[in-house]
């Protein structure tokens, strides 16, 4: 059997892909469902309430470059224990929220959280277990936990109904608390370093000068930041945008659940692919989709099924390049600076999200569902472009090394 479907393997991929979805749900997706509930309750605005997203989002940019001396100083483990504790006690505080004061210092903290929790320090825990392997890994990790929105929303806006906002994120806290944290400490197998995946660590993918190093770099943040740029400020306000452009709440929220599992059923190609897939061309090809469900839905007059192949293209699309954005260092760049690389990534690419939920859940309020839409495309387009000048530069440094 395979390396990647041995039971070690398996143990990484659950007890990652629980927490995570865990962790994002109650977090950066949860906004999605509860903004808008949260908002009149605390007599803020939706984009004052959408701005704790990109507090969270600066934090964890502004952290990045620690993240990374703490995962190569301490592991991955016992940095995502931490970010457990954190993830709770920022909940909490958000679940006493009685205004603007309180709600910022709670998305500082689970900003902080975010930075030692979320997506890198994940990724780095399987390149600690599996070197090489984690290509496959990453990719089947991810296949579960983009389930993060397609399970949260529904529970979320039950909890909402049953309990209330405010029990609501309690008992995230809670699954924080006695579900996260002790599978991160117990249940994540003990990282693996034998001289077999020390050595194919060493490993340069990729035979790069340093002049191209460096510019294979820029134009992989480039292109992360802005495909994360579209990703994260779209998906937390997609109910709204659905709405606007004519979808009723309970159709607006069937599509926004299903986002999810649409999204999943792309990375189940990068699962499938396992190291004979190309993180560039899967790239390229999520980024043509995402481009495309934008002009599709910009161009034709909104209807049912307008929106429901909008939804279908762009999550297919986005749940392709999500995968494309965790694999490009580990495709590009030696398996031992994976962390490294990671963390550096994170400064861009967090930066921009920052303000990502912000601008769209303003140009959704303010100018319409047609103007977020070209606004999608025009920044899909730019980083197609961006992707195609990292494979031309690929291409020629694997053609100088034939």
């Amino acid at each position: 059997m395979p390396d990647t479907c041995s039971l070690r393997s398996a143990r990484t991929i659950a007890v990652l892909s629980i927490t995570q979805i865990i962790s994002w749900g109650s977090s950066f997706d949860m906004l999605g469902v509860m903004g808008r509930v949260i908002a009149p309750e605390l007599g803020l605005a939706n984009e004052v309430i959408f701005f704790g997203l990109t507090i969270m989002m600066l934090v964890i940019a502004l952290a990045g470059p620690a993240t990374g001396r703490l995962l190569a100083r301490h592991g991955a483990a016992k940095v995502m224990a931490v970010a457990s504790v954190i993830f709770a006690v920022g909940l909490l505080l958000l679940a006493a929220a009685d205004g603007l004061l309180l709600y910022a210092a709670a998305w500082i903290i689970i900003g902080i959280a975010g930075a030692l929790g979320l997506s890198a320090p994940a990724y780095t825990a399987v390149v600690e277990r599996e070197g090489l392997n984690g290509k496959r890994v990453i990719a089947i990790m991810m296949l579960f936990t983009g389930f993060s929105a397609t399970v949260f929303w529904p529970i979320l806006a039950l909890l909402n109904e049953l309990v209330g906002w405010r029990m609501t994120f309690v008992v995230c806290a809670a699954l924080q608390i006695f579900v996260c944290l002790p599978l991160i400490l117990f249940g994540l197998p003990k990282p693996v370093q034998s001289t077999e995946k020390l050595d194919a660590a060493e490993i340069l993918p990729v035979p790069f000068t340093q002049p191209e190093r460096r510019k294979a770099f820029f134009l992989v943040a480039a292109a992360t930041t802005t495909s994360s740029f579209i990703g994260f400020g779209l998906s937390p306000s997609l109910l709204g945008l659905l709405q606007a452009a004519g979808a009723s709440p309970a159709l607006a929220l069937q599509l926004g659940s299903a986002r999810g599992a649409i999204g999943v059923s792309a990375r189940f190609v990068d699962m499938l692919l396992g190291r004979r897939g190309n993180a560039l061309v899967t790239t390229i090809i999520g980024t043509v989709m995402t481009l495309a469900s934008f002009v599709f839905a910009a161009s034709l007059a909104s209807s049912a099924a307008v929106l429901i192949i909008f939804v279908v293209l762009f999550s297919f699309g986005s749940g392709v390049v999500s995968v494309a954005r965790a694999l490009l260092p580990l495709s590009l760049f030696p398996a031992k600076e994976y962390g490294l690389q990671s963390a550096r990534l994170l400064l861009p690419q967090y930066l921009a999200n920052a303000a990502a939920p912000v601008i769209f859940t303003a140009i959704i309020d303010r100018l319409g569902p047609i103007a977020a839409l070209v606004t999608g495309a025009a920044l899909s387009a730019f980083s197609l472009g961006l992707v195609l000048m990292l494979a031309a530069l690929v291409r020629k440094a694997q053609a100088r090394e034939a």
